[in-house]
């Protein structure tokens, strides 16, 4: 946030509804990724597996692509 008191320049940005999708996105892949293996350490690897998935799906798409 900018703000400057004389000549009044102010500059919000709002990005928290898509914070609150990926954080759902998150959330759904962390209870998926559990469901394969219900136990304490397939827990903890559903928590590491929900966050790296995009990282995978982009890799996937652009060798897909051919780029």
């Amino acid at each position: 946030m900018t703000s400057k008191t004389e000549n009044s320049l102010v500059k919000i940005n709002h990005h928290g509804p898509l914070g609150a999708v990926f954080f759902c996105a998150y959330i759904g892949a962390a209870v998926y990724f559990f469901n394969q293996q219900p136990d304490f350490w397939g827990f903890v690897l559903a928590l590491l597996k929900a966050a790296v998935w995009p990282a995978f799906m982009v890799y996937h798409g652009l060798n897909a692509l051919g780029v």
